[in-house]
């Protein structure tokens, strides 16, 4: 199959086939699509080989125990669907999204007692970031932390992280960070938020309040190889505002720096050493991974 560079899906598992989009039906009794009832992963490929696999099983594993959600399928199976629609994709660079609901059942709040839960993944195109994004850093503001106190399970209840983003793309922003009750930052709408004050890295520690990001865990062992010092506290908002650095780690975002926050300028207010040199390590771990060639 040629290799496709626009940002479309090709066939997507749906129920234990591989189909087209417009042959996918989901009943509207689908506790997915009714109660949010349900987790997922989103899985970076680069020259059409996923990295961090592993950590992104492991923590559907967890978000799924957490919901009380048996998997139907064991890990080695649901590589082999992620590997497969990487291959029928065709796509050079992308994205695999996989979720899994409870399935369909009379709409009832209690767990069904028969309920068969349902696999959907694809493969879509998603180019490398941008080398300009990556040397002007993006913008963010700051919003109340309202969400459920359960942000270290991923699952689909996305609305409060939806509602976070459109207030962010309306202020001309690209992400939006949480500031909890009382007052410490823990993590932004679809990425963990990093901060570099008086010389050390500081970050929320994984906990309840937190998504525990797969970039988010190697960024950090690769800054703690490096010699840096990182301290897993949860910063109030004042640290992170004042901070030499900020920048936002996810399996998209990889490592981008945020220069600036409610309209004020971070550090300079341009990417620094600390985040350059991070992004640095991380992309040797990419390379490591899926190849020499892989960020070409």
């Amino acid at each position: 199959m040629s290799v496709r560079e626009e940002n479309m899906v090709a066939n997507v598992y749906f129920d234990g086939e591989f189909r087209e989009m417009a042959d996918c039906r989901v009943g509207i009794e689908d506790r997915g699509y009714q109660f949010a009832d349900g987790v997922y992963e989103v899985l970076r490929f680069y020259r059409r080989r996923l990295f961090l696999l592993d950590a992104h099983l492991a923590r559907l594993a967890r978000s799924a125990a957490g919901i009380e959600l048996p998997l139907p399928l064991d890990r080695a199976a649901i590589a082999r669907i992620l590997e497969e629609c990487v291959e029928r994709g065709g796509f050079l660079h992308g994205t695999v999204y996989l979720q899994v609901t409870r399935g369909e059942a009379p709409r009832h709040h209690p767990f069904p007692e028969a309920c068969r839960p349902r696999i959907v993944a694809y493969a879509r195109s998603v180019p490398l970031i941008p080398d300009e994004t990556l040397r002007r850093g993006v913008a963010a503001i700051t919003i109340p932390d309202e969400r459920w106190a359960r942000c270290d399970l991923k699952t689909i209840a996305l609305l409060p992280n939806i509602l976070a983003a459109e207030r962010a793309r309306r202020a001309g922003a690209q992400e939006a960070i949480f500031v909890g009750a009382d007052g410490l930052v823990y993590e932004a709408a679809s990425s963990n938020v990093i901060a570099v004050a008086d010389g050390v890295i500081r970050t929320a520690p994984e906990s309840r309040r937190i998504l525990p990001g797969t970039t988010r865990s190697v960024v950090l062992e690769v800054a703690r190889e490096a010699g840096f010092c990182v301290e897993e506290e949860a910063p109030p908002l004042d640290r992170v505002a004042g901070a030499s650095e900020v920048f936002l780690t996810g399996t998209t975002r990889e490592v981008t720096p945020c220069v600036r926050i409610d309209g004020v300028p971070v550090g300079e207010g341009k990417p620094g050493p600390v985040g350059r040199e991070l992004l640095r390590l991380y992309r040797d771990r990419i390379r490591a991974a899926c190849g020499s060639d892989a960020l070409d």
